[in-house]
């Protein structure tokens, strides 16, 4: 796959996990697809994904799935 950032095709898709918020409003979306480049060490969100996590933001209550949560924070 091609890098948009630098032209090279060394880009791949890769599952990540983001968070949005925090506290009691923390909102977790898992398998979020990333490119990622091992030419220019760049990872980015195309536009078709970020559109797609405005969706599930926006709807939350209907996709959200409530489970435990552990919280480390870094010291």
């Amino acid at each position: 796959m091609k890098c948009d950032i630098c032209g090279k095709d060394s880009a791949r898709v890769r599952l990540i996990t983001r968070s949005y918020g925090k506290g009691s409003s923390i909102l977790v979306i898992e398998n979020v697809p990333a490119v990622s480049c091992s030419s220019c060490g760049q990872s980015y969100l195309d536009a078709e994904t970020l559109r797609e996590i405005a969706r599930i933001k926006s709807n939350r209550k209907r996709f959200a799935v409530r489970r435990p949560l552990a919280v480390a924070e870094y010291a």
